[in-house]
This record gives structure tokens, sequence and C-alpha cells, in this order.
């Protein structure tokens, strides 16, 4: 019953995607652990495929519409990029299994920290959208402004959001896009179409890091990403008859109840 719940919960991502151009990502990982029993360090390596298979899909759609600035792309990406390859590849799997020992019975665990780092990125995550849906008027003011590049401040905008995608596998659209609208001065529409290339290449090549260090499961991945796949094609189609901004508020309560509830059972719970 729980698988069913799973990939139900693929074809949700998905459609978030679609519809606002990120968020849908940040629960791909809670889904992988909580639905399918999937270890925490495994799900961050799965959540990279699967985010980043999905956001390729939907950036096609972009493209056509002339929404994907290639050259704020790039300079964002290939930092982002690297980082998270250096991080799936040498940083996770030099993360000791046990961490601490808090006292005689709390012990902290690598799956454990890498849950309750996913869990207040959440919160972050929701604040961004839910202030995110409430400002979408201020973005779009912004949207006949001549683009500049801030070099310095989105190369380590990059580096930051690839630290983190490495960690937890989350693909960073929340960070990634007011980074495009304030350092680049995209347009929102054009940021969500940049921001999912860019959350494509830095996933896709993120996961090979895993490739050589982990057993994958490509039958579940394979099917989770093609429901998600779906999904953001149906979320593309809908965008145009939802409101985003509504939507993207109430998606970030949604997460932020999400990410306490991660806290409180990996934190209290656990012991």
């Amino acid at each position: 019953m729980l698988e069913i719940f799973g990939y139900a919960a693929a074809l949700i991502i998905g459609v978030s995607l679609g519809l606002i151009g990120g968020g849908g990502s940040i629960l791909t990982v809670p889904v992988l652990v909580y639905l399918l029993g999937i270890s925490p360090v495994m799900a961050t390596a799965y959540s990279l495929f699967i985010v980043g298979a999905t956001s390729l899909a939907g950036t096609y759609s972009f493209y056509k519409r002339n929404l994907v600035s290639l050259k704020t792309a790039l300079i964002f990406g290939v930092p982002s990029v690297i980082m998270v390859y250096i991080t799936r590849r040498f940083i996770v799997p030099a993360i000791p299994e046990e961490i601490a020992t808090l006292g005689e019975s709390f012990a902290v665990t690598r799956g454990m920290l890498l849950m309750v780092l996913f869990a207040l990125l959440m919160v972050f995550a929701s604040y961004s959208m839910i202030k995110g849906g409430q400002k979408k008027q201020d973005e779009e003011a912004n949207q006949t402004a001549e683009q500049k590049f801030n070099y310095p401040a989105i190369i380590a905008e990059g580096v930051v959001v690839g630290l983190l995608t490495g960690l937890v596998g989350a693909g960073g659209g929340f960070l990634i896009i007011p980074a495009l609208v304030i350092f680049s001065k995209l347009d929102m529409k054009l940021a969500v179409g940049t921001s999912l290339l860019i959350i494509a290449a830095k996933s896709l090549l993120g996961f090979m890091g895993d490739v050589a260090n982990y057993t994958i499961d490509w039958k579940l991945l394979i099917i989770f990403t093609s429901i998600s796949i779906v999904g953001i094609f149906i979320g593309s189609a809908l965008s145009k008859k939802v409101p985003g901004d509504k939507l993207k508020t109430g998606f970030g309560w949604f997460v932020l109840v999400m990410g306490i509830y991660i806290l409180i059972k990996e934190l209290l719970l656990n012991n």
C-alpha cells in the first residue's frame, strides 16, 4: 500500500515541477525514505536521478518558447555541477555511518544527519515558496530590466547550491530561481526555464558520482522517474490555468509541515 502512495507521490512531484518550476523535488527524498523504504543515503542518490531526468524533460517545453538562458545556465551551472559531483563522489562516502553518540542511547548516524539537513532545507524552502508566491508581482516587474551578470555572486551561489544538492539530493530550484532573478536580472519565466536546465545538468552529473559507490535499483528508479516525467507534462499544461503564485504559497505551507514532521521523527522518535 505504501508503495502505491509512493508512486502516486511521484506524479505529484512532477506536476509541481511543471506548475511552479520547483518545489516537488523537495519531497522526493522523504517519499523514497518513508513510503518506499529506501535508506536516506540511497534516497539522496536516487533523488538526483529522478529530479535531473524530470527537470530535463521539463526544460524542453521552456526551450521551445525561448525561455532558457544558455549563457546564464553555463555561468551558474558549471561550478554547481562540479561541486555536486565532488560532494557525491567523495564527501558523502567519507561521512562515517555513526558520527557521534550523545548520552547512552542517542546516536547521530549518517542517515539521521542527512534527513535532519534535508528537513532544515525544507523549512527554509517553505519560507522561500510562501514569500515567493506573495512577491510574484515584484518579480514580474523586473521583466523589462536589462540583463546584467554579477559573476562572483552567481558563481558563489552555484557552489553553495551544488554542495546542498550533493548532500541532500534536492534540486535547489527555490535557491536558484531567486539567484537568477537577483544576480542575472532574468524575468521569472526565463529564470524558471533556466533553473530547470541547471537542475537537470547538476543532478544527473552528480548522480554519476554515485554509480561508482552504490548498487542502483534501476527498475524502481526508472518507474518512479517515468511517472514523475508524466507529471511534469501535466503540470506544464495546468500551469496555463492554475495561478502559480497561489499554488506556490499553498505548497510552501505543506513543505513546512513535512519538514517539521521529519525533524520531530528523526530527533525525538528515533531514540
